[in-house]
């Protein structure tokens, strides 16, 4: 459905440190980067998720209820990104664990980058 997500940053310097680690984690890859973007994906074609400088020139802000989803691969990758997140400035959301808490469900986290974006790792098949 989607051909590719944003989030913005005030810094592409640290923007890119921070994405490069949590989503080096998942196994996802840096594709392309400029000045003011970098562009990240499987490897494989087009990058899905673009980190930006905006293009208006204003502030980087988060969205309110905008969340960035990205798939797992495993219980543990969920786990290293969330490390990951906080290790490189990001802050906690919501640790690693089932959702639902019953085991029924997937296995998740959430945090929010430098810049306040809101962000999950999730493994639908945690086993």
């Amino acid at each position: 459905m989607l051909a590719n997500a944003i989030v913005g940053v005030r810094d592409i310097a640290r923007g890119t440190k921070f994405y490069d680690t949590v989503l080096g984690a998942l196994g996802y890859v840096r594709h392309s980067a400029s000045e003011k973007f970098v562009g990240y994906g499987t490897g494989q074609g087009k990058p899905q998720l673009w980190v930006c400088i905006p293009r208006n020139g204003q502030p980087a802000t988060a969205g309110n209820g905008a969340q960035v989803s990205f798939i797992a691969k495993d219980k543990a990758s969920v786990d290293k990104f969330h490390a990951s997140a906080l290790a490189q400035g990001g802050s906690d959301e919501g640790a690693p664990g089932y959702r639902p808490p019953d085991k029924s469900g997937s296995y998740a986290c959430y945090v929010r980058d430098p810049d306040g974006n809101k962000l999950m790792a999730v493994c639908a098949k945690p086993g």
